[in-house]
């Protein structure tokens, strides 16, 4: 029960997966937003040419940007150890203080960082491909949108090549 004076914090639930055909190769990036609020949202895009990993960043990233308010308690949920692990375990903190130097991905975790002050998510690994509705409806989001016609270019990826 919510009192007069208590204000009922909204809480952000971001599902995400990434996926991609060939690793380099056509790839995608699924999201479901879900409040305590009712509100839900799905998201999704594809590359031409790009990594599992990076569309499982890219996930993550994009969940994040699509978050409209400061005060929301926010858990990202992912099946890619890359992500989480990445920010649980302070890799990504070391990462920063070396300036990305040797790290893939470097235009994507560039991007993470100022949302992570910004949201402080909690981060949640799910086994992927395990019936978890969530997850599932991601991965079928990536993959769908890996395999539209004219994909743009991973610019990030490509200009790396």
């Amino acid at each position: 029960m919510v009192r007069k004076n208590e204000s009922r914090q909204v809480k952000v639930t971001i599902y995400t997966d990434g996926a991609a055909s060939g690793n380099p190769g056509p790839g995608g990036y699924g999201v479901v937003l879900e409040s305590n609020a009712g509100h839900r949202k799905e998201l999704s895009g594809g590359f031409r040419r790009t990594t599992n990993n990076r569309m499982e960043l890219l996930a993550a990233i994009t969940g994040l940007q699509e978050l409209k308010g400061d005060q929301l308690q926010v858990v990202v949920v992912s099946d890619s150890k890359y992500v989480v692990d990445s920010v649980n375990k302070g890799w990504l903190a070391s990462w920063v203080k070396k300036g990305f130097k040797d790290k893939k991905n470097p235009d994507l975790w560039r991007k993470m960082v100022p949302l992570l002050k910004k949201h402080k998510p909690a981060f949640e690994w799910v086994k992927g491909h395990n019936n978890h509705p969530q997850n599932e409806r991601c991965d079928v989001l990536a993959v769908l949108a890996s395999k539209k016609p004219s994909l743009p270019a991973d610019v990030g990826y490509e200009s790396s090549l």
